[in-house]
């Protein structure tokens, strides 16, 4: 049904790559990251209730939607093909010459910034330019002067700029200045003097004296051009890069010199559409940020457990990815809730929790040309908060906002699992402003295709328990190296799986049907013809609310077979998973 539901929403005039699972498409999360995302809530689409009432009858979706499927047949085969992402090769030889080109040119951009120093050095800020000499010498100025004064200033000037004494001074005023002034050269004393000088031989002393006064702005004007010109000098020699270029890491990476710096680096130029500066300023960004938030001392922090079922990794998928849950649904709980985002240090605590988290798996990774370098997102919206969570989106939003800005091409497939009808109308809003390229990596599925979703990306040894799988924590008896079997059942119909045994041991299985509301038994057929069937489990209807998984084992002690029946009497088909293995039979 959810298969049919999004088939209603590929009819859009816009183009929507989108997989759901069979309603949906295949991280800034991204919570770009890559984002993995709260559920944001919106209001109810029309185009959306279609949607609602196929999760709950598959029949009258099939007979509304038959019609529009057929008229936009080539449509959907189109999207189809559109949706399918394939990683990037992170090895240079199979780039592109446009993206060697780029790549080459980011590498030069980098060299000059590690050389200048420019990742360490925070940006120039806005200072008040220093006073020149120039803007010192008019302080005498500020006062007012009266006209005299305003006639010896003008000739001080130009004496201060030429620094050359003028024969105009009789033989007496020379002879007082000399003996007046200072063990310092007189040339100035002298200039100002002859300014003043008068018939009078009292008023030339007078004047004298209030020379020297005006003079000493002049000495202070020559300190401080010494002090201007050894800060200028000091200055200069400060901002002369270090001959050694300084080293930085991203990831425990370095920018340049290993071969797995090119794939950090084709990680922002993807990110930036291989626009180099733009790749460049945002390598900057990323590394000036990851300073202040203080990402090397944070990775040794203990913030505590209290989320460990909110976030975790589990297993990988068939392409060798890590695995990451994100149950959005714990948050119901009032008590966590509040611990989490009741406050803004409260939130900042949370946000620091996401980016450790993250930063400790992102370590985990193989950043090698041809590794796995990126993880795959599993985003559970059961029970998810709704509208009135307005403190977890907010802490959300700013999560997003940093995983996108600083943690480019992580994800290498989004899949939302357990998605209620408003998250595919909220979905429908934001999906024209998304890329191509971000929405060919959404898959979406409702409750009813969740597991079946994980099993096209998962297998089910590698899928927790909870989600449909067989992956269970302190499993004594499997673990995720032995393989499980897949069959689907046809609705009305019987199913029976063998398991040969041909020496004595003891044989162990697990068997599930994902939803049960079927019928199990098993038994031991003995090759012998004159031997006896032994019933193994008596043939009882389980419930989807009995035990998921079912484990037997039984003691073999001559040749025969185990038989398991599975009978589904409902009108759906189901997937029966199954495993086995023979252990040694004790004495």
């Amino acid at each position: 049904m959810a298969e049919e539901t999004l088939k209603t929403t590929s009819e859009a005039p816009k183009e929507e790559v989108m997989e759901v699972c069979d309603v949906a498409p295949a991280e800034k999360t991204t919570i770009e990251t890559e984002k993995v995302s709260v559920p944001v809530p919106v209001a109810e689409e029309t185009p959306m209730k279609s949607t609602v009432v196929a999760e709950e009858s598959e029949s009258a979706i099939e007979t509304d939607e038959k019609k529009p499927q057929e008229k936009n047949k080539e449509k959907e085969k189109e999207m189809s093909q559109s949706v399918s992402f394939k990683e990037e090769s992170n090895r240079v030889s199979d780039l592109e010459d446009p993206e060697k080109k780029a790549l080459d040119e980011l590498k030069q951009l980098i060299q000059k910034a590690l050389i200048n120093h420019e990742f360490t050095v925070p940006p120039p800020t806005k200072e008040e330019p220093k006073p020149t000499i120039a803007e010192e010498k008019p302080e005498p100025e500020s006062e007012p002067k009266s006209e005299p004064e305003a006639e010896k200033s003008e000739p001080a000037k130009e004496e201060e700029k030429t620094h050359v004494e003028k024969p105009e001074t009789t033989p007496e005023t020379h002879e007082k200045v000399e003996e007046s002034t200072p063990p310092p050269p007189t040339e100035t004393v002298v200039v100002s003097e002859t300014v003043v000088v008068d018939d009078d031989g009292a008023k030339t002393v007078e004047a004298i004296e209030e020379t020297i006064v005006a003079v000493q702005p002049t000495a202070v004007t020559e300190t401080v051009t010494e002090t201007v010109a050894a800060v200028c000098t000091e200055g200069e020699s400060q901002s002369v890069p270090e001959t050694q270029p300084e080293e930085v890491f991203i990831w425990g990476i370095p920018l340049l010199g290993d071969e797995k710096s090119d794939v950090i680096l084709l990680k922002f130029l993807r990110a930036r559409d291989f626009k180099v500066k733009d790749a460049f300023n945002m390598i900057k960004n990323t590394v000036r940020w990851r300073k202040e938030f203080g990402i090397d001392a944070l990775l040794e922090e203990d913030l505590g457990n209290d989320l460990e079922k909110v976030v975790f990794m589990h297993g990988f998928d068939k392409e060798g990815h890590p695995v990451c849950y994100n149950v959005y649904g714990e948050f119901q709980s009032k008590e966590l809730y509040q611990k989490t985002f009741s406050d803004e240090e409260k939130r900042q605590k949370f946000l620091q929790w996401r980016i450790q988290f993250l930063e400790k798996s992102i370590r985990k990774l193989d950043f090698s040309p041809g590794g796995i370098s990126t993880i795959v997102q599993i985003n559970d919206l059961k029970n998810s908060p709704g509208p009135g969570k307005w403190e977890l989106r907010q802490a959300t939003n700013q999560a997003l906002s940093l995983l996108q800005d600083n943690y480019p091409e992580f994800v290498a497939k989004q899949v939302f699992i357990n998605v209620p009808w408003w998250y595919l109308a909220f979905y429908r809003m934001i999906s024209p402003f998304l890329t191509h390229r971000t929405k060919s990596k959404f898959v979406f599925a409702g409750p009813s295709k969740s597991a079946e979703t994980l099993f096209k990306y998962i297998s089910p040894e590698q899928v927790p328990v909870q989600y449909g799988g067989l992956s269970k924590e302190g499993d004594k008896e499997f673990s995720s190296t032995d393989l499980v079997s897949e069959i689907i059942i046809k609705p009305t119909t019987k199913q029976t799986v063998e398991f040969p045994i041909s020496e004595n041991c003891v044989l162990v299985w697990e068997v599930r049907v994902v939803g049960w509301d079927v019928s199990y038994g098993a038994e031991f057929v003995p090759n012998a013809e004159d031997g006896y069937t032994v019933i193994v489990q008596k043939t009882r209807k389980i419930s989807p609310n009995d035990e998921p998984v079912i484990c037997n084992n039984f003691k073999i002690g001559e040749p025969g077979k185990v038989v398991l029946t599975i009978e589904n009497s409902t009108s759906k088909k189901k997937k029966l998973l199954y495993r086995s293995k023979t252990k040694p039979s004790s004495d």
